[in-house]
C-alpha cells in the first residue's frame, strides 16, 4: 500500500491514464466521459471514477472529464510537475539507451550524469554527456542534485551499487539489473527486469497458440 492508502495497482493505472490523455490532447479532444476512457484503456468506466476518486474525483456528473485539466493533475500526481535529475550506472548497450531516449526530458527526467568501470567507454559522449569513471560517482552525488539513480549494471554488481548508492544519499532507485535489491525502507524503487517481461510474453503466446489449436481441432469434430 502507498501513503494515503492508496494500492499499486491505482498507482500502476495512473501513467496509462497520463499516456492516453496526452494521445487525446494531440488529438484536439476536449472533453472526455469515463465509458469512453475505458473504451480506449480497456479498464470499466466504474474502475476509472474508483481510481479517480482518490485523489478528488475531477470529474463533473454530465460533462465527464476535461482532458487537459485530468492530463496536467495527474502528471502532477505523478510528480512530472517538476524536473527529475537521472544518473546511470553502467553504460553498456542498455544505459547508452537510456540516455539516448529523449522523451524522458520531456517528462521532466533529466539525465545528467553517466558513470562506468570501463576505461573504453569513460570519457565517450552519449548525447552531449560524458561517461564518467564510478570513483567520481560520490562526490557527483554530493555536490549536485541527483533524484534517480539508474542500475543498468550486471547482475553480480547490482547490489554493490546499490548499497554505494544508498549510502551516498539517493533515495530513488531504478533498477534494470536482473536482481532483487535489499533496500532500506526510505528508499524506493521500481525494478524493470526485461528478462521476465520477456517470459510473459512468451506465456502468453503459448497459451494464445494452444486456444487456437484447440479451436482448430474443435472445428474439425
Amino acid at each position: 500500500m502507498y501513503e494515503r492508502g492508496i494500492s499499486s495497482a491505482v498507482i500502476k493505472r495512473l501513467p496509462r491514464y497520463y499516456r492516453y490523455l496526452g494521445e487525446l490532447l494531440e488529438k484536439d479532444v476536449i472533453r472526455i466521459s469515463s465509458k469512453e476512457l475505458s473504451v480506449k484503456m480497456n479498464v470499466t468506466a466504474s474502475q476509472i471514477r474508483q481510481d479517480l476518486n482518490n485523489f478528488g474525483g475531477f470529474g463533473q456528473q454530465g460533462y465527464g472529464y476535461n482532458v487537459e485539466y485530468l492530463y496536467t493533475e495527474i502528471g502532477r500526481i505523478l510528480g512530472l510537475d517538476r524536473q527529475n535529475h537521472v544518473i546511470i550506472i553502467g553504460a553498456g548497450n542498455l544505459g547508452q539507451a537510456l540516455a539516448n531516449y529523449a522523451d524522458f526530458e520531456r517528462r521532466g527526467f533529466v539525465v545528467c550524469a553517466i558513470f562506468d568501470v570501463n576505461p573504453e567507454v569513460i570519457g565517450k559522449d552519449i548525447r552531449g554527456i560524458v561517461v564518467r569513471s564510478m570513483e567520481d560517482l560520490q562526490s557527483f552525488i554530493a555536490e549536485n542534485k541527483v533524484d534517480i539513480a539508474a542500475i543498468t549494471v550486471p547482475r553480480q554488481n547490482a547490489a554493490k551499487v546499490a548499497a554505494d548508492l544508498v549510502q551516498y544519499g539517493i533515495k530513488a532507485i531504478w533498477n534494470f539489473a536482473p536482481t532483487d535489491l535489499h533496500l532500506p525502507p526510505e528508499v524506493v524503487s521500481e525494478n524493470v527486469h526485461l528478462a521476465e517481461s520477456l517470459m510473459r510474453l512468451s506465456y502468453k503466446l503459448k497459451n494464445a497458440s494452444e486456444d487456437l489449436s484447440e479451436a482448430e481441432r474443435g472445428d474439425g469434430d
